[in-house]
């Protein structure tokens, strides 16, 4: 029995240390202080958002506990990946790994503390994984080994001190991630002399393999089990509808995801151009990536009729791409392609595919409509390449200033390679926006669009501009322009629904939060808390509730949906639903301030801004 005042509970715990800290502080202290602070703020961030909590930071080390076991080894999955992009901007010598160890088992719990065999199992697991790497326990492999799609190799039962029995345990060898990366590790068991035989042995192994997939690709090639419209979760569009889904990486080097996640987003902008297409979104497709997804799956979830799968293999300097595209509800294969290159040759064989694409789907272009499609871009490969990491950081993260600052970093490399690459400029213009400075952003936009005076990204960057200086009138008429350049990109129309609300045109920006929803299907929350927002301005509560509503269902920290949460139910007498609102408003920003809100969020209908003041007032906030 547990003494009085501690509490026995079963909970998955994750440990973390650093790889090599003592050499790392014998060498430079303040400056691996300083990368350890910050790389255990990210790591904390992740732990939040996958609802666990942090029980402590002692020294280098980081101790979590998670409700669900899933979301542990999800986490620690995260967190690897995470820091595996910190790590590359370091020099070797400053790079700071960790290792994880996750542990299923009985914790006792001191007040805001957890002891016992749980956690020594833990932090065993976390001292067998190597440097980047995650090892499990075998009650952790027995509850995720068929849930994840993971990857796992056996490391045998291991001693543990203080424990009876011998405990299993398993290194993890890929995974899919919470960000759908999917990332490959083998372990160097033999040492740096075995490199080369080991390298040799993997090419026989690659060759084989590849020789295997070709044959399986063409003269084996399964049958798709159609799709039924019937149970499709949207209604077909009225035009040649596809999903890019994410490229697999056969490369055997999780550095090399960028890669093959860039080719499908190159291909997925490039079509996305296109307006006799409708092209599912990136942040919809990439929810499938690393995981076993029949095409009907993908057809039915997404309402669309053409799915395009692939993959890339990078070896040395040549790369490997196979792609072939199938309809969905007929099953058949359309086409099906394997493309050699040197890697100096991408950007020709992205073109290449996207050329067969449209050709298979029987569209037919101008030759400026063809020309704006796919001869926009840059011919420096690695340019791009940090275009792609840029966009990553400034899309994909949580919009910080850590998040804008590390994009900002990626994008000034990408124009110092190629200062022509017009999209590099406006990305870059954009992490300076989103970071607070202004004037480089516009001298950003400017330089962007002297090279391309067609670049949507760029009229997307003037319009914000534009927004920011409260020219509401002529921000409305950049983003129309980005969208025109690119009617299929779900963001732009997203961004032009915003201002449409800003300005006092609710139904228009009802239509477009709509029409992206449609093009971004998984995206949701965005166009979720628009369409809440329009309602509450035309005073249609009970919609405007039900899509906020769905907003924080797919985003709990979402501040604004709570925002407006607040101003319908104050404006509805409902007091008490008003003021818990309020509370979630202060809970996810503590400093929240209504004044405050509006310098950094301008409206133009001033009788509106009054409007929501009194409700959100009423409520409790200041």
């Amino acid at each position: 029995m547990a003494e009085k005042g501690f509490n026995r509970k079963l909970t998955a715990i994750l440990s973390a240390d650093v790889e090599g800290y003592s050499r790392m502080m014998r060498d430079d202290e303040d400056a691996t202080i300083r990368t350890l602070t910050t790389y255990r703020t990210a790591m904390s961030n992740l732990v939040q958002q996958y609802r666990g909590r942090v029980v402590d930071t002692t020294g280098d080390n980081l101790l979590a506990e998670f409700v669900s076991v899933v979301d542990a080894v999800n986490c620690a999955v995260e967190i690897q990946r995470e820091l595996a992009e910190r790590n590359a901007e370091l020099p070797a010598e400053r790079k700071m790994e960790f290792r994880i160890g996750v542990n299923l088992g009985d914790v006792v719990e001191e007040e805001d503390r957890i002891y016992g065999d749980g956690v020594n199992i833990a932090s065993r697991m976390e001292g067998l994984a190597e440097a980047g790497g995650t090892c499990i326990s075998g009650t952790v492999y027995d509850s995720v080994e068929r849930r994840l799609g993971l990857e796992y190799e056996y490391l045998g039962e291991q001693e543990v001190k203080n424990i009876d029995k011998p405990v299993r345990a398993y290194r993890v060898l890929s995974f899919p991630g919470a960000a759908a990366h999917r990332v490959v590790q083998a372990k160097d068991a033999t040492g740096r002399r075995w490199r080369k035989i080991t390298l040799s042995m993997a090419a026989v192994v690659v060759v084989a393999v590849v020789g295997l997939g070709i044959w399986q690709f063409y003269m084996r090639r399964p049958t798709v089990e159609p799709a039924s419209v019937e149970k499709m979760a949207l209604p077909l569009p009225d035009k040649p509808s596809i999903a890019v889904l994410p490229f697999a990486n056969l490369s055997g080097d999780a550095q090399q995801d960028y890669l093959s996640d860039g080719i499908s987003e190159q291909i997925i902008t490039s079509l996305s151009k296109i307006p006799h297409l409708f092209v599912i979104a990136r942040n919809s497709t990439f929810t499938y990536k690393g995981k076993p997804v029949k095409v009907q799956q993908v057809a039915e979830d997404l309402g669309i009729r053409y799915v395009l799968e692939g993959s890339v293999q990078l070896s040395g300097e040549k790369l490997r791409i196979t792609a072939q595209l199938i309809d969905a509800i007929t099953g058949n294969h359309l086409w099906a392609e394997h493309y050699d290159r040197d890697l100096k040759n991408i950007f020709v064989l992205q073109d290449e595919i996207t050329s067969k694409i449209i050709t298979s789907l029987q569209i037919t272009l101008t030759e400026g409509e063809y020309a704006r499609t796919v001869g926009s871009g840059t011919s420096n490969l690695k340019a791009l390449e940090y275009f792609w990491l840029g966009e990553h950081h400034l899309l994909y993260k949580n919009f910080t200033k850590e998040d804008c600052n590390m994009a900002r970093r990626f994008f000034e490399k990408a124009v110092e390679l190629d200062p022509k690459y017009a999209t590099a400029w406006a990305g870059l213009g954009f992490a300076h926006l989103f970071g607070g400075s202004f004037k480089p952003a516009e001298q950003c936009a400017q330089k962007a669009l002297s090279i391309d005076d067609a670049n949507p990204k760029a009229y997307d960057l003037m319009g914000w501009l534009h927004y920011y200086q409260r020219d509401f009138d002529q921000a409305i008429e950049y983003e129309k322009k980005a969208v025109a350049l690119s009617p299929n990109d779900h963001w732009r129309v997203h961004c032009l629904g915003y201002m449409m609300l800003y300005t006092g045109r609710y139904e228009d920006a009802i239509a477009l939060a709509k029409r992206s929803l449609r093009l971004s299907p998984s995206e949701g929350h965005l166009q979720l808390y628009i369409l809440g927002w329009a309602h509450y301005r035309l005073k249609q509560y009970n919609e405007g509730i039900a899509a906020l509503k769905k907003c924080i269902v797919l985003n709990p920290q979402w501040i604004f949906a709570y925002l407006y949460l607040t101003a319908i139910y104050s404006e509805l007498e409902q007091d008490e639903e008003a003021k818990h609102y309020a509370e979630q408003v202060l809970r996810i920003d503590p400093e929240f301030n209504i004044e405050g809100h509006w310098k950094v969020y301008p409206d133009k209908i001033q009788a509106e801004v009054e409007r929501m003041n009194r409700a959100w007032r009423k409520a409790g906030l200041k």
